[in-house]
């Protein structure tokens, strides 16, 4: 199979980043390269990141925002494809292995995406879970060439949330070609102060994208 290599963005992420590193490690196709790329932490986050050695790089900068975060660490990657997963979610074993079985089947695809289930932290994810179809970092295997094409993830000045929706909306002004794979491939925890929660809660981010891309559609069609 095409090797891959996984970002992963974190931030004052102590409490969850060990699960998320070992679920990527423990994918039925390891990874060529993991990079945690810390965005300024100030807790354990990229003490506990380099207990992984060799296995994991790290990187760090001040705090500049997840996209910004992201984005250091697609700079990093030299495989033909990446994925992504927030520090505070999970891959299930065969997540990569699945979508890279799919674009190897399908090389007009530039990404696939996947659902996740909902979770909350410190307890197991019920048989009645929320599943829901997740175009996110944590279910993306994306081509480099298509990353390097769409340019870099941007953060909202307004809050955390909207990068990754702005980025994908740039994408798609592209015809840049998606597909979202009708199966769960990672559990998404929710946790007080975490970029999962704070997706949910917050939206003045959400309305500057919206904003920035009519301004895009405005310029375009001048």
């Amino acid at each position: 199979m095409t090797s891959y290599s996984v970002v992963i963005p974190a931030f004052n992420a102590e409490r969850t980043l060990a699960a998320a590193i070992d679920s990527v490690l423990a994918q039925t196709v390891v990874p060529a390269m993991v990079i945690v790329v810390d965005d300024g932490s100030t807790d354990r986050t990229a003490e506990i990141a380099g207990t992984y050695g060799l296995q994991v790089t790290v990187k760090q900068q001040a705090n500049s925002g997840p996209g910004a975060a992201t984005t250091r660490g697609f700079e990093a990657v030299t495989t033909p494809l990446l994925a992504c997963i927030d520090a505070d979610d999970i891959w299930l074993p065969e997540k990569a292995s699945r979508q890279l079985e799919r674009l190897e089947r399908c090389p007009d695809l530039d990404a696939v995406f996947g659902w996740v289930k909902l979770f909350r932290h410190n307890e197991l994810p019920r048989p009645d879970a929320s599943v829901r179809d997740n175009w996110g970092r944590s279910t993306m295997m994306m081509r480099l060439s298509t990353a390097r094409r769409i340019g870099p993830m941007i953060d909202p000045p307004t809050g955390r949330c909207g990068e990754m929706i702005d980025w994908l909306a740039r994408a798609r002004e592209l015809n840049i070609k998606f597909e979202m794979m009708p199966e769960v491939m990672a559990l998404r925890r929710i946790i007080p102060g975490s970029l999962s929660y704070a997706r949910g809660t917050r939206g003045a981010g959400y309305l500057h994208v919206v904003k920035a891309a009519l301004d895009r559609r405005r310029i375009k069609s001048a």
